[in-house]
């Protein structure tokens, strides 16, 4: 299960909102980079792919997870801050066991 904070969940809306094209859902995924090894990736999908797992955030839009990404993602809370020195999504995940100095990639 995906947690997600309000302004995450607003955040979401808003992007989906933003964009001329239809969208099936914010993806989230793991890929390998960074220098600890995964880092967290973000787009807005037209598709949801048939073995997709599906979170609805509210209002309507919906979170996408692929099959690979399911296990590394299983209790993670997603917030999204917007500050004078930072703004963005940031990873609250219990499956890290540690990320790099910049908190940009981790490791599971």
């Amino acid at each position: 299960m995906i947690n997600m904070t309000p302004a995450a969940s607003r955040a979401i809306n808003r992007f989906i909102k933003a964009t001329e094209t239809p969208v099936a859902g914010l993806r989230i995924f793991v890929s390998g980079g960074g220098c600890a090894g995964l880092q967290y990736g973000l787009r807005l999908e037209q598709d949801k792919s048939e073995d997709d797992l599906e979170f609805d955030v509210g209002t309507g839009a919906k979170l996408l997870v692929d099959p690979m990404s399911r296990s590394m993602l299983n209790g993670l809370t997603i917030d999204f801050v917007d500050s004078l020195t930072q703004t963005g999504f940031k990873f609250n995940n219990p499956n890290v066991s540690g990320a790099c100095s910049c908190g940009q990639s981790f490791k599971a």
